[in-house]
């Protein structure tokens, strides 16, 4: 198993469970003690889980967000195929709004050869936009540290001058009463300044966002279409009558 498969795996198990021993993830991912423990110190160090006594638990509460660095390593084959998909729709000489996220910029490599105007908010994204000679437009305002996502005022401002056909945008949770929700309050005010900005609203976000719930309420559902790698069974009714959905894996 590869060094980051190994660490998704962590998460998702800390994500069910709160709280995991070292000789289960031993037991579960096949591996040695050793590397187990080599995983965990460095997951800790990226701010992804804290180790107590004999193994490790979740860090994690609604009105904080996880890192770059966590987010990357969940869901990493779901996402590609959301952010493949979420390309497909983009089209020559489009003008779109793409919003710093962890699936988002999974986007990028599937927009090297369109002729398209990109706007973000995401240091990362608009180095790789810019790596591969696609025309991008970096907000400026308030860097949040650990997500490199550029908010506040300013960027409120810098984001009122465009006018966008598309706009792709990331979600820390979709609820069935609350919409798309997000644990930073002027990202929210972000991604909502967007979907009024963009002709056609898109949120990209995996299986695991349903039902979950953050501090932020970005929009209600009705104003974008979901792509996503697939709707859980037990959670398709309450979304199927409110919700634009194209499932990926369908």
């Amino acid at each position: 198993m590869l060094h980051a498969e190994r660490k998704e795996k962590i998460l998702d198990l800390l994500e069910r469970v709160t709280v995991v021993k070292l000789s289960e993830l031993v037991e579960s991912l096949n591996a040695s003690e050793s590397t187990i423990r080599r995983d965990l110190i460095e997951m800790e160090e990226d701010g992804l889980l804290a180790r107590v006594h004999g193994g490790a638990k979740l860090l994690k509460q609604h009105n904080l967000e996880p890192s770059m660095n966590e987010k990357s390593f969940k869901n990493i084959h779901s996402k590609q195929l959301i952010a493949k998909r979420a390309a497909e729709l983009v089209e020559e000489n489009d003008c779109i709004y793409l919003d710093a996220g962890s699936t988002t910029i999974e986007m990028i490599p599937f927009l090297a050869d369109k002729k398209i105007t990109v706007v973000t908010n995401g240091l990362s994204h608009v180095e790789r936009l810019v790596h591969l000679n696609v025309e991008a437009y970096l907000l400026g305002g308030k860097m949040k540290v650990h997500t490199k996502a550029v908010v506040g005022a300013v960027a409120l401002d810098n984001i009122s001058n465009y006018h966008f056909d598309k706009a792709f945008i990331g979600t820390n949770a979709v609820h069935h009463e609350f919409g798309f929700m997000t644990p930073d309050t002027e990202e929210a005010f972000l991604k909502r300044k967007a979907c009024l900005l963009a002709d056609e609203t898109f949120v990209v976000a995996d299986h695991s966002k349903f039902e979950s719930a953050n501090f932020a309420k970005m929009f209600e559902l009705d104003r974008a279409t979901l792509i996503t790698d697939y709707v859980p069974e037990n959670k398709a009714e309450s979304f199927i009558q409110k919700l634009k959905i194209i499932e990926v894996e369908k």
